[in-house]
């Protein structure tokens, strides 16, 4: 037995979890081992170290819970200002020339149309179609006699033909 340690025994897990066969044999090589011996008794040092850590209870100490949360805002308010300085810098160009578009255009619409001679509303024609854009988007000329209605185009279109005769 004193060629065989039971060192990785001892290691594999604690010794309150170690089957009662085990256990002897843990104890019968350590009386005769002093190698093992002294890791047997670290090994029970250690788990009684380890329960009476655990049955301590340790009080935080006064205003912590608001020391915490007082951090936690303040670094939130760091990482929202954060956040925005960052959007601003990837789209800060973009917002500014559209800012200056808008501005330009309504210089070109307020400004520019009181600076020249108002001289009416103008309609722009062609010489082979005297439509004017309000005509043909609204839909406000009547028919004349010239024009065909839709039904008369249409009937000429779909008009049946005589049968021929064979």
């Amino acid at each position: 037995m004193r060629d065989k340690h039971i060192i990785s025994l001892i290691e594999s897990m604690p010794l309150s979890r170690l089957r009662a066969e085990d256990l002897a044999t843990v104890v019968s090589h350590a009386k005769v081992c002093s190698e093992c011996r002294q890791a047997f008794e670290a090994a029970q040092i250690s788990g009684i170290l380890l329960k009476e850590r655990a049955l301590e209870t340790i009080e935080p100490a006064p205003f912590f819970h608001t020391k915490v949360l007082a951090a936690l805002r303040e670094r939130q308010t760091e990482n929202e200002l954060w956040a925005w300085s960052r959007m601003w810098r990837a789209a800060g160009a973009l917002a500014s020339s559209m800012a200056v578009t808008v501005a330009i255009l309504a210089v070109l619409n307020f400004v520019m149309p009181g600076s020249q001679k108002d001289s009416g509303p103008q309609e722009i024609t062609s010489v082979s179609n005297a439509y004017s854009a309000e005509e043909v988007i609204l839909n406000q000329r009547q028919l004349t006699e010239d024009q065909l209605s839709d039904g008369q185009v249409l009937s000429t279109l779909y008009e049946e033909e005589p049968e021929t005769v064979k």
